[in-house]
C-alpha cells in the first residue's frame, strides 16, 4: 500500500471531475482555439468557458483572468511586468522574508537591475506586521508583493490591509494565493488588490497550468513575445487540456469551498491532536488560529527532520522545514525568519491535509510519527 498522503501543499492529486473534464481535449478535440475553422470552436468555447469559472472562484471579471504555464510564471510576470512598466516611476519593491522562492528569487534579480527591495520582517507566527508595511513604503516604491499565505506554516497574511495602504499611496499590490485559493476564500474585489497569481497543482488541477489575474486598467509589460492569445497579453497557444483542468477545478473549488475547508481543518486538528497526545516535546509553528484550514507544522526539539521522515515514509509521505547534513543543518528560510530555535526548526515536519484525507489515516498517521518520534528520541 502507498502511504498515508500529507503533503497536499506540495501538490494535490487530480480531482475525478477534472480529469473527466479534460478527457475530450485529451482524446477529440485536439483544435486550436485561434484557428478559423470547425476544429477550432469547442477548444475556443472551453477556453471562455475555463476563464469564467477561474473568475467565478476569484470574484474578478473574466477579461481579468491571463492563463500562464503555473504559478512561478504567473508571479514572475506580476513582479517583473510591473517593475518594468513602472520604472519611470520608481526603482523599489517591498515583499517579505518569508515568499516562496518564486517571489524572492525574482526580486533577486532585480536587485542586480538596480531595482532596491526591501524584505519585511515577520513575528513568531510568521505575520507580516502593517506598520512595518507602513515604514518601508518610499516615494519610488512602485509595488508591493506579499503572499496571501505561507505555504510551509499556513499563516494568512492581512492582504486587505496592506492593500488598502497601499491604495493611498497609489502603490500597485501582488498577492501569490497558490496555497489560499481553494482552501479559504480569495476574493480579489474585496482584498483590493492589482495582481493576484494561482497555480492548478495546488488545486486539484494538473501540473504546468496556472493563471495571473490582472485588475483592469493594470498594465504590465509584456512576459511572452509572440502572437496575440490571451487577449493580446500572453503569446503562445493555450494550452487547452489543462485549461480546461484548471476551469473545473476552480468550479469545483468554489462550489464546495466552505464544506471542504470544514473538512480538511477536521482532519488537521485530528492529526494535531494525535500527535501532541503521543509526543511530550512538540511544538506547532505559525499562526493558531489565523491559517490555512488544512497546514500542520510541527516542530520535534533535538531530532533531525530527515531521519523522522526516514522513519514514518514507507506509511506517512510529508515534508520537512529543515534539511541536515553530516554535522550542519539547513532550517528553512520561514522558520529562520520566523526566529524558531535551531533545537526546534531542525527537527520540524510539514503535515497538510487535503480533501481526500479521512478520518483513518489521521489517526493511523498520528500514531506512526508518535511511535517514530518516541524510537528516535530513545536512540533507536
Amino acid at each position: 500500500m502507498k502511504p498515508i498522503y500529507l503533503d497536499y501543499n506540495g501538490t494535490t492529486p487530480h480531482d475525478p471531475e477534472v480529469i473527466a473534464a479534460m478527457r475530450p481535449f485529451l482524446e477529440e478535440e485536439f483544435g486550436n482555439p485561434s484557428s478559423g475553422h470547425l476544429y477550432a470552436v469547442k477548444p475556443r468555447q472551453a477556453l471562455d468557458t475555463a476563464r469564467r469559472q477561474v473568475a467565478g472562484l476569484l470574484n474578478c471579471d473574466a477579461e481579468e483572468v491571463i492563463f500562464t504555464s503555473g504559478g512561478t510564471e504567473a508571479n514572475n510576470w506580476a513582479i517583473l511586468g510591473t517593475a518594468h512598466a513602472l520604472r519611470g516611476r520608481g526603482r523599489h519593491i517591498v515583499t517579505s522574508r518569508i515568499e516562496h522562492p518564486a517571489v524572492l528569487n525574482v526580486c533577486a534579480f532585480l536587485e542586480k537591475d538596480g531595482y532596491a527591495v526591501t524584505y519585511l520582517p515577520v513575528d513568531s507566527q510568521g505575520m507580516v506586521n502593517i506598520a512595518d508595511v507602513a515604514s518601508a513604503l518610499r516615494p519610488d516604491t512602485v509595488l508591493i508583493s506579499i503572499m496571501h499565505a505561507n505555504n510551509e506554516v499556513g499563516t494568512i497574511q492581512p492582504i486587505t490591509e496592506i492593500a488598502a495602504l497601499a491604495r493611498t499611496r497609489g502603490i500597485r499590490v501582488h498577492t501569490d494565493a497558490a496555497q489560499s485559493a481553494g482552501k479559504i476564500p480569495v476574493d480579489v474585489a474585496a482584498m483590493g488588490v492589482d495582481l493576484l497569481s494561482l497555480a492548478g497543482h495546488k488545486l486539484y488541477a494538473p501540473k504546468g497550468v496556472g493563471a495571473l489575474c490582472t485588475r483592469k486598467g493594470v498594465m504590465l509589460e509584456t512576459f511572452m513575445h509572440g502572437a496575440g492569445q490571451e487577449l493580446g497579453r500572453r503569446a503562445g497557444t493555450e494550452n487547452i487540456l489543462e485549461i480546461v483542468g484548471l476551469g473545473k477545478a476552480c468550479d469545483i473549488a468554489a462550489r464546495n469551498l466552505e464544506h471542504n475547508g470544514r473538512h480538511m481543518q477536521a482532519m488537521r486538528d485530528r492529526l494535531q491532536a494525535g500527535i501532541t497526545a503521543a509526543v511530550a516535546d512538540v511544538r506547532l509553528n505559525g499562526h493558531p488560529e489565523r491559517r490555512l484550514p488544512n497546514t500542520l507544522s510541527l516542530s520535534f526539539r533535538n531530532l533531525e527532520a530527515n531521519r523522522l521522515l526516514e522513519a514514518i515514509g514507507l506509511e506517512v509521505a510529508a515534508s520537512a522545514g529543515a534539511a541536515c547534513h553530516a554535522g550542519s543543518v539547513a532550517v528553512s528560510h520561514v522558520l529562520q525568519a520566523m526566529a524558531v530555535p535551531v533545537q526546534w526548526a531542525m527537527g520540524t515536519l510539514r503535515l497538510t491535509t487535503g480533501r481526500m484525507t479521512t478520518a483513518e489515516e489521521v489517526v493511523r498517521a498520528a500514531q506512526v510519527i508518535g511511535e517514530a518520534v518516541q524510537s528516535l528520541k530513545d536512540g533507536n
